[in-house]
């Protein structure tokens, strides 16, 4: 299965998913102009990643910011992510959050009541 990388820009976040490899990223900013659109590959290739998930994937989340129709699309992942969870392979969260950002360690929490899948919420201390 091929990878998928979209370069960050100003509004988008660095994405990074790589099935070899068990290693999913988003990283940056949030705030598209169309979120369904930009999230739309991500959430497919997730659909094409739970027919044979590699046995551990560990997924790293390291947002500055996002929008509230990227919460929405973030949430379409994580649902995504537990499925595979619950067909019985091994999936972790890695929340990444700034040490003075409590919207972000909150949204993180948020996440976590919903999804049933192990976060954990890791502080950046700079």
């Amino acid at each position: 299965m091929e990878p998928l990388i979209i370069e960050g820009t100003a509004k988008t976040p660095t994405v990074n998913f790589n099935a070899s490899e068990g290693l999913i990223e988003i990283k940056g900013r949030s705030i598209p102009e169309n979120s369904i659109e930009f999230y739309k590959p991500l959430v497919d290739w997730l659909e094409e990643y739970s027919k044979s998930p590699a046995p551990h994937t560990t997924v790293n989340i390291q947002l500055e910011y996002f929008n509230t129709s990227s919460s929405k699309c973030i949430l379409d992942v994580f649902k995504k992510l537990e499925a595979i969870y619950k067909n019985k392979n091994d999936v972790k969260i890695n929340w990444y959050y700034e040490e003075d950002d409590e919207d972000m360690l909150e949204a993180g929490e948020d996440y976590e009541s919903i999804i049933r899948v192990p976060f954990n919420m890791i502080e950046i201390v700079d």
